[in-house]
């Protein structure tokens, strides 16, 4: 037996699998790329800063539609706390010249008079002369003030920055929900949908407060540059441009990393599904059973090691030089800081400056530096930002489909009619549906049967308008569907698909979704469960409509294929529609719910229009109009007796599947001899056919009608009913 080893060619060779997809990452392309020339990288910091700083306009009405009083909360915060640096400086350079002064006349005994001068932005406010003392209790208290107010802007700040991030997350959840449930079919059926929707789920729903946070932190800088940089002007303007100039690389460095970072988390997307895919499937009950039979767990979760490896390595190598190459670059503004305090210690030895003015300057200094390295680290956190919003705004932008349309006006009588229906699937070279043609009269019901992958799933898509067809039309009582309102025309639709749901919820729960305003309607589910044959199950549950099934969130009941089946099939019930489209209705169940609930099809989908999808003809037959979907078109259409006269592929399917009732000689081969219908006791009448449009039977028996005939008879020889 060959070991399978996952190497990065085999697995990019692979294709989509979801367990041996690529894991390769794509080489970084120029914007990417971290080796561009100073110019070049200065340049593209600058167009990504224009950039951030025209999104934040739109990020800011999304954080401000989450909360608007926790947004006015952080901002007036944030302020006040860039306003606390140039405070505190102040009052430190008033208490050591007050000090200085005071100790000065004391011991030359002077008067204890001393006059402050505070210096404001734009006038120097001069208080009455006082003592010593008073000065010092008047400063020390201002201080007190200054501190305290800082720790309650800072506590209000991150009150409101975490209230407003758990505001604004779910905010943009609901906002991506409502999207996503408004988008077609076809955007779901498309990998690259997933990991848009896994980019705007994760990422980009966390970022918006990021970004807000970022740009309100810019601010604080920008208050606290703005108030500390004339003080360093007064001490001469070259020391000013030192402190501004100093950051600058760094901030280049970390924008192009933070691109790179972007870039690393958008080709990681897939793998990172991929991971969450295998871990799903060795940790999810629905596919518990497989996993342990089959023992698949080692090499799901070696698979799992694999992508997280190279997930691994490719953002080890952007984080490790980020910060490398960031961190060198800093060395630059701590160099810049170490010479101002150099030369402000140089002046005051020479008495050029004052103790206070000495920390004063040195305090102005680093705080500038800081504050510039903020805003520029800042605005390059907020770019980093933007990139993973694009993604959200590209989810929103994606188109929802066909919306508006006219309003179903009157009573939908359910009359339906496919003219030259034409429809492929994006991607596929031949079409899944081809120039159908079909009329079902209100209120009749239609059997589609055929080969799987004969495209008779996708024409009730077409009926529900899931997807549109690309050529030809689909009228409903004589007005083209896509005219009308999608949702409206829905409402009118009531489905049970193949791949039907299993929702973790309660019984009721399950069945009173397929009518959302009956969801508490007992009456209502009882009676849909009831005309499901679900009945019975539900009064051998232990709570009966109340209790859970599946055991995610509750201790619930485990329901098995067949039943799952009937609770599906109650909520398709549930709905009062004109139309009654069922894909595959009974693939799960036992022979006798399956008889009971076809033979008591046409009470249920009284007054209703029918489509279902059923491989079983002894179903089948009971239909009012039959069409067989070969190779995407309506080869055959009429009634069971038609179908049979015709003997074409209809009547040569029905004999195979009916061959395994008897074993009669030659039942099951070419040459049995023609034999005239039997009329079997118990056997269902035959109904009365139904005019069609398109290609109708033939006008006289083949030699499929009398390989059947001729199994009839030998069931009604046995007392069998003929299925």
């Amino acid at each position: 037996m060959r070991q399978m080893v996952f190497t990065a060619r085999e697995a990019a060779s692979s294709g989509g699998s979801g367990l041996t997809g690529p894991v390769d990452f794509p080489a970084p392309g120029p914007e990417g790329s971290a080796r561009r020339g100073p110019v070049a990288a200065l340049r593209g910091a600058g167009r990504a800063t224009a950039r951030t700083v025209a999104g934040l306009g739109r990020v800011l009405a999304l954080v401000w539609a989450a909360s608007p009083g926790l947004t006015v909360a952080l901002a007036l915060s944030t302020v006040l706390v860039g306003l606390v640096p140039a405070a505190v400086a102040m009052t430190a350079r008033l208490l050591v010249d007050t000090v200085v002064r005071g100790a000065a006349l004391h011991g030359s005994g002077d008067p204890d008079r001393i006059a402050l001068a505070v210096d404001l932005p734009g006038f120097t406010w001069y208080p009455p002369a006082t003592t010593t003392v008073t000065a010092l209790v008047a400063l020390a208290a201002v201080q007190c003030g200054v501190f305290a107010l800082s720790a309650l802007a800072t506590a209000v700040r991150s009150i409101a920055q975490q209230l407003l991030q758990e505001r604004a997350t779910q905010s943009v959840q609901v906002r991506v929900m409502e999207h996503a449930g408004r988008l077609p079919l076809s955007f779901f059926e498309d990998s690259a949908s997933y990991d848009l929707l896994r980019q705007a789920q994760q990422e980009a729903s966390t970022r918006p407060v990021m970004m807000i946070g970022g740009a309100f932190t810019l601010l604080q800088h920008t208050v606290t540059f703005a108030s500390m940089v004339g003080l360093l002007f007064g001490l001469g303007p070259l020391v000013a441009v030192v402190a501004l100039l100093a950051p600058v690389p760094a901030f280049v460095s970390d924008a192009r990393y933070g691109m790179r970072g972007f870039q690393v988390t958008l080709w990681s997307s897939p793998i990172r599904r991929r991971m969450e895919y295998l871990s799903r499937l060795v940790s999810t009950d629905a596919y518990a059973k497989e996993i342990k039979v089959f023992g698949l767990a080692p090499f799901l979760t070696e698979r799992f090691r694999l992508l997280g490896a190279a997930a691994y390595r490719a953002l080890r190598g952007v984080v490790t030089a980020r910060h490398l190459v960031g961190n060198a670059w800093s060395l630059l503004t701590t160099l810049a800081g170490s010479l101002t305090y150099l030369y402000v210690a140089l002046q005051a030895v020479r008495g050029r400056l004052s103790l206070g003015d000495l920390i004063l300057y040195t305090s102005a200094a680093t705080a500038v530096a800081t504050a510039v390295q903020g805003v520029f680290g800042g605005a390059s956190g907020m770019y980093e930002h933007h990139l993973y919003l694009r993604k959200l705004y590209e989810l929103l932008a994606v188109r929802t489909g066909s919306e508006g349309g006219r309003p179903l006006t009157g009573p939908v009588r359910g009359h339906l009619v496919l003219e030259h229906v034409t429809f492929r699937y994006p991607g596929a070279e031949r079409p899944a549906l081809d120039d159908v043609c079909l009329e079902i009269p209100a209120g009749a019901t239609l059997a589609v049967v055929g080969r799987n992958g004969a495209g008779k799933s996708t024409l009730i898509k077409l009926l529900c308008r899931l997807y549109e067809p690309d050529s030809g039309r689909i009228l409903l009582d004589g007005t083209d569907i896509r005219e009308l309102d999608p949702e409206a025309l829905r409402r009118q639709v009531a489905a049970m698909f193949q791949d039907f749901v299993t929702y973790q919820a309660t019984v009721a729960e399950n069945i009173g979704l397929g009518d959302l305003p009956g969801l508490e309607d007992g009456e209502r589910i009882a009676e849909a469960a009831g005309r499901a044959g679900a009945a019975g199950l539900v009064e051998r549950l232990p709570h009966g409509y109340g209790t859970a099934l599946g055991k995610w969130f509750d201790t619930g009941v485990e329901l098995s294929g067949g039943e799952w089946q009937k609770v599906a099939l109650a909520r398709a019930f549930m709905r009062r529609g004109a139309l009654l489209v069922l894909d595959e209705p009974t693939s799960a169940l036992d022979a006798e719910a399956e008889h009971e609930l076809f033979s008591r099809l046409r009470e249920l989908a009284a007054g209703r229009t029918t489509v279902y999808i059923s491989h079983r003809f002894s179903t089948v037959r009971r239909a009012d109009l039959i069409v067989l979907i070969e190779d995407g078109r309506a080869a055959e259409q009429g009634t069971h007796e038609e179908l049979m006269r015709l003997g074409g592929s209809y009547a040569r399917l029905f004999a195979l599947q009916a061959a395994a009732y008897t074993d009669a000689p030659g039942a099951a081969g070419g040459g049995v001899a023609p034999a005239a219908p039997a009329v079997v006791p118990g056997a269902a009448p035959a109904p009365s056919p139904v005019p069609v449009t398109g290609p109708g039977p033939g006008p006289g028996p083949g030699p499929g009608a009398a390989k059947a005939a001729a199994i009839a008879a030998a069931l009604a020889a046995k007392g069998k009913i003929v299925p």
